[in-house]
């Protein structure tokens, strides 16, 4: 089983948050505690309008809440 492509730091963001609960995230963005449940681990990739809203809550640039790991080897013309 592959990887999966987008990595997230949430659990530790909402540890270094005053230990914020999934379901107190859930409430600020919008969604259900089940939806931040499946992102935190890697089940479920979110939509951009969540994810900015999760960086958002952090006050993070999105490329620290978020990363992105190519699956595929891109290769060049020899």
């Amino acid at each position: 089983m592959s990887k999966p492509a987008i990595a997230n730091t949430i659990r530790t963001l909402r540890f270094l948050n005053g230990e914020m609960t999934q379901k107190q995230l859930a409430d600020l963005i919008g969604v259900t505690r089940q939806t931040v449940m499946a992102i935190e681990s890697n089940k479920y990739s979110p939509t951009l309008e969540v994810a900015f809203k999760i960086a958002e809550v952090f006050k993070l640039p999105l490329e620290q809440v978020f990363s992105y790991q190519s699956q595929t080897t891109i290769s060049t013309p020899s």
